[in-house]
């Protein structure tokens, strides 16, 4: 049996969700849309996973994002 799942975000990995961000808003505008230093303050792509999956407040926030991101386009 197969079941499925409502989550949007199920099977999409983080750093495939950053890549997004970045590739479509860079790093500049990231860090104006969500104000953290890993964004802001000499960005990349292994320090911002690094934090983002310590900190899900901060995971929550690009999480969210994306699917708006994903949704406008």
């Amino acid at each position: 049996m197969n079941s499925q799942t409502n989550d949007p975000l199920h099977g999409v990995k983080l750093a495939d969700i950053l890549e997004y961000l970045v590739n479509e808003l860079g790093w500049e505008e990231l860090g104006f849309k969500i104000n953290i230093r890993c964004f802001t303050n000499d960005p990349s792509i292994k320090s911002s996973l690094k934090f983002l999956r310590r900190t899900p407040w901060a995971r929550e926030k690009v999480e969210k994002l994306y699917l708006q991101q994903r949704h406008s386009n």
